[in-house]
């Protein structure tokens, strides 16, 4: 079972993002606070959930986290600043978006930048460790699933629904048919991807 939390008695945030090996849209993150000693047995890592167990767990998360928040960077900004960076600026924007100030941010992978003196301790796989950071890729997960299946009904050619934006064949198949739309990731080697298509 997942660790309810890295410090006792102190408001720690969990935080995670979604969509960083896309191809197209924005990278999603979230920011999530839970009550102390909270315990789901069912929380874990966003990606060993069925999409229908993820939806049923972001609703408890949204009603039983004492403060959370998600926020995201378009795919323009990724362009410019890399994917890197914007999955970090929109773990930022996130963490400033809750309603809670955080003691500590457990921050699910092995990169982040510090913001507003907040302590904060980088955990490889931590969506597999600690509730707090499995509740934020649960968050971020289904907000750009979401928004990616919208986005779909505009440029239904790239079965974005089914794909949520990611490397699939069918993915790269229609962008070496159709070429890349304006949601597309330009500076992440479309053309790459075009041949891998062949």
């Amino acid at each position: 079972m997942l660790q309810a939390s890295y410090t006792k008695g102190i408001i720690e945030a969990g935080v995670d993002e979604a969509g960083r090996g896309c191809l197209a849209g924005p990278v999603f993150a979230a920011a999530v606070i839970l009550p102390p000693d909270y315990i789901d047995t069912e929380l874990n890592d966003s990606k060993k959930l069925s999409a229908r167990k993820r939806e049923l767990l972001r609703k408890r998360i949204e009603a039983e986290a004492l403060a959370w928040a998600v926020s995201d960077i378009p795919e323009g900004v990724i362009d410019e600043i890399n994917i890197l960076n914007a999955s970090i600026l929109a773990m930022h924007h996130a963490i400033l978006k809750l309603d809670l100030i955080p003691e500590l941010l457990l921050v699910d992978g092995n990169r982040f930048k510090p913001i507003n003196n907040i302590r904060h301790q980088c955990i490889v796989k931590g969506d597999a460790k600690f509730m707090s950071i499995a509740a934020a890729s649960i968050l971020a997960k289904t907000y750009r699933d979401e928004y990616m299946c919208r986005l779909g009904l505009e440029f239904p050619r790239y079965d974005w629904a089914n794909n949520k934006g990611y490397p699939c064949p069918k993915h790269r198949e229609a962008i070496y048919n159709n070429g890349p739309c304006k949601y597309h990731r330009m500076s992440f080697r479309l053309y790459e991807q075009l041949k891998l298509a062949l």
